[in-house]
């Protein structure tokens, strides 16, 4: 699959502030997304993070699953 523009500029684990800016949304809907039971979060005490190559992983699978079962990302 296609990288995603510029990921390696993203720093090993990313926080909320990078999935915004990486996803173009607001902090609110990146932690609503964090908080999905199947995106890969790694929780150190009450800040939530992910490893950069989890979520482009996670979100190469989203976008596979949107093309097959029409699912809202």
């Amino acid at each position: 699959m296609k990288n995603i523009e510029g990921e390696n500029d993203y720093p090993l684990i990313l926080t909320a502030k990078e999935i915004c800016e990486i996803l173009k949304i607001s902090k609110p809907t990146a932690y609503e997304i964090m908080s999905r039971p199947n995106f890969p979060l790694l929780k150190i005490g009450r800040c939530k993070r992910v490893f950069r190559n989890d979520f482009i992983y996670w979100l190469k699978s989203e976008r596979k699953n949107l093309h097959t079962n029409n699912i809202k990302l």
